[in-house]
């Protein structure tokens, strides 16, 4: 992670990866979605960099 590395909600993450949040939220349940934390309103956020490592992990396990 930078210094200045862009927060995610959930919503951008869904619209890039283009899936339900139902799909999203299962992902997270089996531990296949990516890295996340929850700020003390409950509500989720993903750094830039870590969903693009994800998104890396994916294709090269493709």
């Amino acid at each position: 992670m930078t210094r200045k590395d862009e927060m995610l909600t959930v919503a951008q993450v869904l619209d890039e990866l283009g899936v339900s949040a139902r799909t999203f939220y299962r992902w997270r349940e089996i531990g296949r979605a990516p890295e996340g934390f929850k700020l003390p309103n409950g509500e989720i956020r993903i750094y830039r960099s870590e969903f693009t490592a994800w998104l890396e992990s994916l294709r090269e396990a493709a």
